[in-house]
């Protein structure tokens, strides 16, 4: 018992902070989801095959009509060139790969005119800001406590005020951050699962009054999005050594699905669970692929119902990350 003390005292300590408000990013009863992964698994497996197929095909035609113009914007801004040519603290972990991502996605923030130039990992991404865009306030939004090289190093800036705020972004109330009321702010999410994305944009967003709808209904019902986000656990689970570059510009009419559905007539086929296990893991993956894109758009819609500009990119090729897209989302006042 005496380990749960200084877990005990944060908590306390916590629930004394200003900014902590618990559930207050968490959504209205409605919004609110406690279906397991479990739960949405055993619903899709006790489709029949012809159900289990014509979701796939409202898949099929929600990506289509949402998901096939989706920009790619692989930018390599003039102000990282001091990280592009290591021109940084040897000391830092330097992966060409990871900073390739950190500075598309800078890049397309100035594009979209969110930052200014003033001349990767999480840490990594922090500390390029500092370098190479001078910002000189950082706050961390972390529920653990990470220590970081990274860390370390921007402690080092003198210019640079740095601040880690540990808490559930479920439960962080921007608005009572004593250090940003009255002052535009960025908010960066990296390496978020879905949940965390959705509770980081209603952090930022909450206050933001919701506009009357302009996007069209996509006809998704509440089971069959259960169905698609349990899809999106099998792009995660793909081989990500593959070259999935086009897959989600295929098509998954896939002929041993349809074929399972004909061996189900006739009695020789014992259901969905089956017709998974035979699909091929480029289908599972490219399924997946598909199902992530349609929630990302879907999110991208949100943020215009609430007066946003936002933009949906794929910000670096699939062979540095399959993980390759960024919501983009702005203010009117940042025009």
């Amino acid at each position: 018992m005496l380990r749960d003390v200084p877990l005990l005292k944060q908590a306390q300590s916590l629930s004394l902070q200003p900014f902590y408000q618990k559930g207050i990013n968490a959504g209205n009863e409605e919004e609110e989801d406690n279906v397991s992964s479990e739960m949405k698994r055993s619903a899709v497996y006790s489709m029949t095959v012809t159900q289990f197929c014509k979701l796939i095909n409202k898949i099929e035609s929600v990506h289509a009509s949402t998901c096939m113009d989706i920009l790619e914007s692989y930018k390599v801004p003039e102000a990282c060139n001091m990280w592009i040519k290591r021109e940084v603290d040897r000391k830092l972990p330097f992966q060409e790969k990871h900073v390739a991502q950190q500075a598309s996605i800078l890049g397309n923030l100035e594009d979209f005119g969110v930052i200014k130039s003033s001349v990767g990992r999480r840490g990594y991404l922090t500390q390029m800001l500092a370098d190479c865009y001078g910002f000189d306030t950082v706050f961390l939004v972390e529920r653990k406590s990470y220590k970081l090289k990274a860390d370390r190093s921007l402690r080092q800036k003198e210019s640079l005020i740095l601040e880690r705020l540990r808490i559930d972004i479920e439960d962080l109330n921007l608005n009572a951050v004593e250090s940003l009321r009255g002052i535009p702010y960025l908010a960066i999410g990296k390496h978020l699962c879905g949940p965390a994305t959705d509770l980081t944009l209603r952090c930022c967003l909450g206050n933001i009054t919701q506009t009357e709808s302009s996007c069209p209904t996509l006809g998704i019902t509440k089971e069959q999005f259960h169905a698609i986000t349990w899809f999106t656990s099998w792009a995660v689970d793909a081989d990500h050594g593959s070259d999935l570059s086009d897959i989600t510009d295929c098509s998954l009419h896939s002929q041993s699905i349809y074929y399972s559905e004909e061996k189900q007539r006739s009695g020789d086929e014992h259901g969905v669970e089956d017709v998974v296990r035979n699909m091929k893991p480029v289908e599972r993956a490219m399924l997946g692929f598909k199902c992530k894109q349609i929630i990302d758009v879907g999110r991208m819609m949100w943020a215009k119902e609430h007066g946003l500009d936002s933009q949906f990119v794929k910000y670096v090729p699939s062979s540095i990350s399959p993980e390759n897209h960024l919501l983009l989302a702005r203010h009117a006042k940042c025009l």
